[in-house]
């Protein structure tokens, strides 16, 4: 996160001495200042350090910040740059990322699984990888919601933090590699032409070996956390080792939301969109989603929902400081993929390069549209167009563009793997996050997180995988 400032002003001084006589007149094209940034970083300072240093203030008025934070940078975009598209595709992707994450959200909450089983470290590591399993199935933020209640009834009496940061690691974030439902960058991925089965053929001995080394730390954390003398969950029948299932009805429902994941007018050209100034935007997926969580509140068994200690709080958090993030990061984004689409940003584009700059700004930006900023400049640098669906096949099939797929699998993995290096970082990092506090768990701040655990455990294994796979 600290990195980003110094990499803004390299990109906005790039751009500056080679787009100064470049500037089209028309206001809708100009490249934001970099001033126009400061928003976003000081936004991301005050989520890293409010809680900790002026957590009065902060609790009470992240809300008002992250708003007004927003409201200046579109305010400016559409009456200073007179640029009123950026702002309406931030405002269009922050309304489908809150739908699915709402949705998800409410239905996986009328959800209750429960493990009469001892809380033990095999136990725990089966649980966080059947998590990751699922996050390939229903999306991270699916398995995230639907696992993290079990997760923390089975380890009642016991939890401690590294119990949630390993969750956030495995099953919020590098679990859902493999498949494009796993993670949005890689749905926007398939949806521009990139074969479903790709993840799963160049993703898979990565993801293998990133999950099994976390889960080896893990077994170091918890082989020294005493095991309950009984299960913590009630016996069924007299017997342990039952997994029991309440509220099975709201799967239908987690059923729908993952298949109008699909519903885009990329794959079905016939869904009726919005067109804005040749921006298709799409509303049909986002008013089922929404319709869906609505039903699944409203007929969920309510002896489920108290016992998951359901609240809208998490759910609150999420949508208000991502009202921020979304429209503090409109400059930010766009200066990176200038930069990254200059003649001196095409001589930088190399494995490496994407790999840690797609991994440093998914840390802290949306990864779906950063995935989009590098793809499009990784293909820019060859020559080959992200818009035109047969040249972003072909570079994903890797018989054309040298090194395609090794700089298409950089960017795939970092955007997965580098969510998990700050709450931030992906959209259910924050919402287990909240749930944890809500259950009573102190959960470290923001800089907290990265110093005791992202950078002494994730960041080694992120490096191992840079090694093996992109240094070369």
């Amino acid at each position: 996160m600290f990195a980003t400032l110094p990499l803004l002003c390299h990109t906005a001084a790039t751009l500056s001495k080679g787009m100064e006589h470049s500037l089209p007149t028309d206001g809708s094209l100009m490249t934001p200042s970099f001033w126009l940034a400061i928003p976003f970083i000081a936004l991301l300072l005050m989520i890293a350090t409010g809680p900790l240093f002026f957590a009065g203030f902060w609790h009470k008025h992240y809300a008002k910040v992250a708003i007004l934070l927003a409201t200046f940078v579109m305010a400016y975009y559409c009456i200073v740059l007179e640029n009123k598209i950026k702002p309406i595709e931030a405002a269009a992707e922050y309304i489908q990322f809150m739908a699915l994450i709402t949705a998800l959200y409410m239905a996986t909450g009328g959800i209750s699984i429960k493990v009469a089983t001892r809380a033990t470290p095999l136990a725990n590591i089966l649980l966080l990888f059947i998590g990751a399993l699922f996050a390939n199935l229903i999306g991270t933020t699916g398995a995230s919601m639907l696992f993290i209640r079990p997760y923390l009834g089975l380890n009642k009496g016991r939890i401690k933090v590294y119990h949630i940061v390993f969750f956030i690691f495995i099953v919020s974030n590098i679990g859902g590699a493999l498949t494009p439902i796993g993670d949005p960058p890689l749905f926007l991925g398939f949806l521009k032409g990139v074969p479903f089965e790709w993840t799963l053929i160049h993703n898979s001995l990565p993801w293998c070996i990133a999950l099994l080394m976390l889960l080896s730390i893990f077994y170091f954390f918890e082989r020294n956390n005493r095991p309950l003398s009984t299960p913590n969950q009630v016996m069924l029948d007299g017997r342990s080792g039952i997994v029991s299932i309440a509220g099975s009805k709201n799967l239908i429902w987690l059923v729908i939301v993952i298949g109008g994941v699909f519903l885009d007018p990329t794959i079905f050209p016939w869904l009726p969109t919005i067109d804005y100034h040749g921006h298709t935007i799409s509303f049909v997926r986002e008013l089922i989603m929404l319709t869906v969580a609505t039903l699944s509140y409203y007929s969920a068994n309510k002896a489920v929902l108290l016992s998951n200690g359901f609240s809208f709080a998490p759910l609150n958090e999420v949508c208000l400081i991502f009202i921020g993030i979304f429209g503090t990061m409109i400059p930010a984004l766009e200066l990176i993929g200038k930069f990254a689409a200059s003649e001196v940003g095409k001589q930088l584009i190399t494995p490496t390069t994407l790999y840690w700059g797609t991994g440093l700004f998914s840390s802290v930006l949306d990864n779906a549209p950063t995935y989009l900023n590098f793809v499009a400049a990784s293909m820019a640098a060859q020559g080959a167009d992200i818009e035109v669906v047969a040249n972003v096949q072909a570079y994903a099939a890797g018989a054309i563009y040298p090194d395609s797929v090794t700089r298409l699998s950089a960017i795939a993995l970092a955007s997965v793997f580098f969510g998990a290096m700050t709450y931030i970082g992906n959209g259910p990092n924050f919402m287990v996050k909240a749930i944890a506090e809500q259950a009573g768990i102190a959960m470290p701040p923001f800089g907290n997180y990265i110093f005791r655990f992202s950078m002494p455990i994730l960041l080694p294994i992120l490096f191992v995988i840079w090694f093996f796979f992109f240094a070369s």
